[in-house]
């Protein structure tokens, strides 16, 4: 079967025509007209086979930590050294704000305007997981274009951070000198799913900045992350997570940074995590797809809609339990579509 343009484009030679490619494809992805909606997962299926190769780098961070600055300094770091970086954003709240990566764009000035790097801001509609989604689509596209790196950067606060941290490889997490002094700002969950802590603008306050690195590591030990101790062989196959600190305005330090995420990368695919982390993902990603489709259906029906109203105020009276709401509505969904 011939491929189709938009994929030999995709797959090309760098270059102009690759980049307008790849806008024009993720473009195509993110639309919601079902038959643009069939054209892309039919260009989704050519394009998989290619894809997949890259290193796939989530970084979150409190307002203000530097994302932007950090993210920059990495991708000009990293593509003096060969590599081709693609940036994309998970950004939930774009729909209320206009899309605060645009200004991360322009920020990105000197890296969005190199060859070698792609940055490509997130749907600005959706919820949370269709926005994931479409960023999760834009990164195989990335991968099969040729980008060894794609770094996911989350915008957004809250579900966000997780998101990112389902579908990378590693996760890290950006923090500032003075997180230390308050570890209640840290939140337990995000802590949890951080593989590395990079301390920025360390350079502003080199006390408080060890001080916060010392106070991490601590809490990391606390939480007990990543640590077997009834298993000690299996333990020196298990990545610890790391604490360091850098400058990303100064450019310092980023040396160190990728030393450690190629120790982790080359742990993880030793141990045979990194495989299977990524097959756990996009199982994961196929359920929450499905769930939200059969959501989405559900509340679409127009039997489900004739008695929602009703319903719902019988449980709001007290009339009704949720459980049994929740039955008859079921019910009359699949009436509906049995009918």
């Amino acid at each position: 079967m011939p491929k189709s343009a938009f994929f030999e484009a995709v797959v090309g030679a760098p270059g102009p025509a690759q980049r307008r490619a790849i806008a024009k494809t993720i473009t195509l992805l993110e639309s919601t007209r079902a038959d643009h909606r069939q054209a892309a997962d039919a260009l989704l299926t050519e394009l998989l086979p290619h894809s997949g190769r890259s290193l796939r780098l989530g970084i979150s961070g409190v307002p203000g930590v530097g994302k932007s600055t950090f993210i920059e300094a990495l991708g000009l770091f990293l593509i003096e050294r060969g590599h081709r970086v693609a940036v994309l954003a998970v950004d939930p709240s774009s729909s209320v704000s206009g899309g605060s990566i645009l200004g991360d764009k322009t920020r990105m000035e000197r890296l969005s305007m190199d060859e070698r790097a792609y940055i490509r801001p997130s749907p600005s509609s959706g919820t949370l997981g269709g926005v994931a989604e479409k960023t999760r689509e834009a990164m195989l596209v990335c991968e099969a274009a040729g980008y060894d790196i794609v770094i996911v950067e989350t915008v957004g606060v809250g579900q966000s951070e997780t998101a990112v941290a389902g579908m990378s490889d590693m996760y890290v997490l950006l923090q500032l000198p003075n997180a230390g002094d308050d570890l209640q700002a840290i939140k337990k969950g995000v802590m949890e799913l951080a593989d590395l802590v990079v301390i920025n603008k360390a350079d502003i306050d080199a006390a408080a900045a060890t001080r916060a690195q010392a106070q991490i590591a601590s809490s990391l030990r606390l939480l007990g992350l990543h640590h077997h101790p009834d298993h000690v062989a299996y333990d020196q196959l298990q990545w610890q997570a790391q604490v360091m600190q850098l400058s990303a305005l100064k450019a310092e330090g980023l040396d160190r940074f990728w030393a450690a995420v190629s120790q982790f990368q080359a742990l993880q695919q030793g141990n045979g995590r990194f495989a299977a982390k990524r097959q756990q993902q996009s199982l994961a990603w196929m359920w929450e797809r499905i769930q939200a489709g059969l959501k989405h259906e559900f509340s679409e029906a127009p039997a489900v809609r004739a008695a929602l109203h009703d319903t719902t105020e019988r449980v709001l009276a007290g009339r009704l339990a949720p459980s049994t709401a929740a039955r008859e509505l079921l019910a009359q969904f699949f009436g509906d579509h049995h009918a």
